[in-house]
């Protein structure tokens, strides 16, 4: 088993001995995901960067990780073959030729 089928794993079990699968359809999972993403930024907010508690940091990455494998499951989603795919669209929308050391978007 892979580690993020380990990880996938451990999250359903979780999930299914508190009865929770009932509540994490793929429209909630979305929006948990997208309110820990918030609150990942939230502790960069009104400070510089470096300032920003890295404990907090690692809480709220895991629940917006936690959140993503989830929705990931209920899709039957291989998380290594679309993250893979979209480095590869990524790579063709943004050749190293033109994209290097630029944050423009690939259509500016």
């Amino acid at each position: 088993m892979n580690d993020i089928q380990f990880i996938i794993d451990a999250l359903v079990k979780f999930r299914n001995e508190r009865d929770w699968e009932q509540f994490h359809n793929p429209k909630d999972l979305a929006m948990a995901l997208s309110i820990e993403a918030s609150e990942l930024l939230e502790s960069y907010l009104w400070k510089p960067f470096e300032e920003a508690n890295p404990e907090k940091i690692k809480e709220e990455l895991a629940d917006v990780f936690a959140y993503a494998f989830l929705l990931a499951e209920k899709y039957n989603l291989d998380i290594k073959q679309i993250v893979m795919d979209k480095i590869k669209k990524n790579g063709e929308k943004y050749p190293i030729s033109t994209s290097k050391g630029s944050a423009k978007k690939y259509n500016e």
